[in-house]
């Protein structure tokens, strides 16, 4: 892992927004007027999906993705001008917040500048023309870097923006070679030190299935050299085998509790139910005591905390990446406070340092604990919204519980928790 990151991530929450669909205008502007909302929700760290023009070639929808970039330096004209970017980024500064741009280096659009100027750095196919090496990405086409020519004017692309934002979230970070990660890391660092470094790292199926295939793609382990955060992916899967009734919930309790002698003690994992390529929270878990829970489980998990733009309003519809689709936003009072109050638990010191062990429980409930000295925060969180009798440690007495802003407590009684459906969170110490 990067010797430097801060295990204080894990602290943290990021809003993840996408500028075309986040309002009608869909424009930095509109952004803007919807921060003091985002910040309310405990944000500290504003994710703008890719901000740069899209190219037209082999476009797909009627817009094209913005994973198609056709000038990495240059704002997409269709969101407002480079200065109106620079002002969003200065507002989101004035509230606290740091600003995280996507980077998106494995590919661009067939009509990007670089196309036109450097076709040398892209991969050819047999026949000499421009492809890809992976997926049904026929919108893109796959740079090569085996050229040294690239890593310059890539890494000199992260230095211009690194004099603006506060970090990048990487896509496919696993497809660009390591020891480019490493160079940009060590060359952007002396212009915005601190920088944050998040990789789309990938599932491990598409890490096996890639290698298989003769590509050099890059492990969590790997990734984690050169990043502060990482994806979920690597247990993500498990989460939907068990809400398709494919595993029990002991067997994702266990990928969870593997991934802390996995990587090294000062991981950071991004900690999503959704994100813009997954199908939305309230779609696949459409109980609303069972989807309280698993985002409770969220904040409480060890690591950074992802929203999805749109999540907080329970919306069931993942909106198109290529075409204008815009969030629904029918936002309840009562959802808003809920994600208020999972803000400011996310600020507990023990989530950021602390032996963290997760234990499946009958009936569905997740009980996870963190742990340091004598200091112990228990959560438990029934996967089905169901009532039940669950064990716990704590000794016998009523605890305050750190999710009720109404100053309810939790009750200890001959080594057992009567949970009614909705997640308990409570504080104790040995």
């Amino acid at each position: 892992m990067a010797k430097s990151t801060d295990t204080a991530y894990r602290n943290q929450i990021m809003y993840s927004v996408f500028v075309r669909n986040h309002t009608p205008e869909g424009t930095f502007e509109g952004v803007g007027r919807d921060l003091k909302r985002i910040k309310a929700l405990g944000t500290d760290i504003v994710w703008l999906m890719p901000i740069h023009p899209i190219g037209e070639k082999h476009r797909k929808g009627t817009l094209g993705s913005p994973y198609a970039i056709r000038d990495y330096r240059a704002v997409n004209p269709e969101y407002g001008t480079l200065e109106d970017f620079q002002r969003l980024v200065d507002e989101i500064h004035a509230l606290g917040m740091k600003c995280v741009i996507d980077v998106v280096y494995n590919h661009t659009s067939p009509d990007s500048w670089l196309a036109e100027h450097h076709p040398e750095w892209f991969y050819h196919k047999p026949d000499g023309s421009f492809g890809n090496r992976v997926g049904d990405w026929w919108d893109v086409i796959d740079l090569d870097y085996g050229n040294p020519g690239l890593w310059d004017y890539q890494i000199e692309t992260l230095k211009y923006w690194a004099g603006m934002v506060d970090g990048f979230r990487c896509d496919v970070a696993p497809l660009v070679p390591l020891d480019f990660w490493l160079r940009a890391r060590a060359e952007v660092e002396a212009v915005r030190p601190g920088c944050l470094w998040l990789a789309e790292s990938v599932e491990p199926d598409f890490v096996r299935e890639g290698r298989a295939d003769g590509l050099a793609v890059l492990s969590d382990a790997e990734c984690f050299q050169a990043f502060d955060v990482c994806y979920d992916y690597d247990i993500f899967h498990d989460f939907h085998k068990y809400l398709r009734g494919e595993v029990p919930l002991d067997f994702y309790a266990d990928r969870i509790n593997r991934q802390e002698i996995t990587y090294p003690c000062n991981y950071v994992k991004l900690r999503f139910l959704e994100n813009h390529d997954q199908a939305r929270a309230a779609f696949v878990i459409p109980g609303g005591l069972a989807r309280l829970n698993w985002t409770a489980f969220t904040y409480f998990q060890k690591g950074m905390t992802l929203i999805y733009a749109g999540q907080e309003a329970e919306c069931t519809h993942r909106p198109s990446l290529f075409d204008k689709d815009d969030v629904a936003w029918n936002l309840s009072e009562g959802v808003t406070r809920l994600f208020r109050q999972l803000g400011k638990l996310k600020r507990h010191p023990l989530l950021a340092d602390s032996r963290y062990e997760v234990t499946a429980l009958p009936r569905d409930v997740l009980r996870a604990e963190h742990r340091k000295g004598a200091q112990r925060l228990t959560g438990l969180f029934s996967m089905r919204g169901e009532p039940s009798l669950t064990p716990v440690n704590a000794p016998d007495g009523l605890y305050p519980n750190l999710l009720d802003e109404q100053g309810g407590s939790v009750e200890v009684f001959g080594g057992m928790v009567s949970v009614k459906g909705a997640p308990l969170v409570f504080e104790w110490s040995v």
